[in-house]
């Protein structure tokens, strides 16, 4: 017995003199300890952006004060950066290129600090033909239209999905044909065959916080927080920068709108074809990278959030100022940003 109580002395002891070596769980003591001193402080308002180019204007920007005691915190590869925006607290936190990066990124974000919303902005390819570079779009919902069903060459519409009885698919979102695209270089080939056969689009498996752990819901639009949509509205108005330099100028002023749906894959979309089907069959404006990823995160984790992406070139070109990410990037992350600060000023 005296052995055992010496041998738990010995342990207690061993990981008091740890101190800041022990770990909750892969967060460091230290880091840990910072965190909950940003905790303490209250709410803040979660800002996710994709890219540097997205991020570095904001930084610079007057209406940005970085915290005075504590500009950042470093994890997992992440810096979240901590001050206010327009007299709001919030913490900045860059996520990188593609669905994975956001959708972990905002996952640690909400994990981690004590958030009571999310505004996630950047720029986005316009699928929509009344729309202009420029223009900052703020959509009701956000899908995901890269997760599919490819079905085996020779079954069609009328043929069920594998697994599609147990409900892991769907036929309900409709289907891309590839040999509706065959050409002959010039004309399509009316009537073609592709060994591509189709893809079905399909909503995401999702797991609410307020939901029963493994039991799974799906989601295919997703729809933004319905008063932060409302206070969008307010912002409406907005000027917006429309020339790149004093001869090189969109032929309006670009414009905030509210619009209905935007996608998201992790696939930069430069294909005239592709973007007028996803237009036609599903009807999103903005088409990027990363938003929906976000959406659905913050979607299951009940945390408010919206998103806001400037128009940065028409997806796959086929206009005057056609697909020109290069040249009208910086004006678009301008008005994006300019869209943002607005927001969160009326927010």
């Amino acid at each position: 017995m005296a052995e055992g109580i010496y041998a738990l002395c010995v342990v207690l002891l061993a990981v008091a003199t740890l101190g800041t070596q022990v770990t909750y769980g892969d967060v460091p003591t230290e880091l840990q300890k910072k965190i909950n001193s940003i905790n303490q402080n209250g709410t803040y308002l979660g800002v996710v952006i994709p890219n540097t180019f997205e991020l570095n204007p904001l930084l610079q920007s007057p209406s940005y004060s970085p915290d005075k005691g504590l500009p950042y915190v470093d994890f997992a590869g992440r810096r979240f950066r901590f001050g206010s925006l327009e007299g709001k607290k919030v913490i900045l936190v860059m996520t990188g290129l593609g669905m994975i990066n956001a959708a972990t990124t905002t996952q640690l974000l909400l994990g981690l600090f004590n958030v009571e919303g999310v505004v996630h902005y950047g720029i986005a390819g316009n699928a929509s033909p009344s729309l202009i570079i420029g223009d900052v779009t703020i959509p009701r919902f956000w899908a995901h239209s890269a997760l599919w069903n490819w079905q085996r060459y020779g079954d069609g519409p009328q043929n069920e999905l594998p697994l599609e009885s147990s409900g892991d698919y769907t036929r309900e979102y409709g289907f891309l044909k590839f040999a509706d695209y065959s050409t002959d270089g010039n004309n399509v080939i009316p009537d073609a065959d592709n060994l591509l056969n189709n893809v079905w689009y399909q909503p995401e498996e999702i797991f609410p916080v307020d939901g029963t752990p493994e039991e799974r819901q799906h989601a295919f639009w997703v729809p933004v927080d319905p008063y932060y949509f409302a206070v969008a509205e307010k912002i409406l108005g907005l000027k917006l920068e429309g020339c790149i330099n004093s001869t090189l100028c969109l032929p309006r002023t670009p414009m905030v709108t509210r619009v209905t749906r935007g996608m998201s894959a992790s696939i930069f979309l430069d294909n005239a074809a592709y973007r007028n089907f996803l237009f036609s069959k599903f009807n999103p404006v903005p088409v990027d990278m990363e938003s929906a990823s976000v959406a659905l995160v913050c979607h299951q984790q009940r945390v408010p959030f919206i998103i806001i992406r400037a128009l940065s070139d028409l997806a796959g070109g086929g206009s005057a100022q056609s697909n020109e990410a290069n040249i009208f990037v910086s004006l678009a992350v301008e008005n994006s940003i300019t869209a943002v600060v607005e927001f969160i000023k009326r927010l």
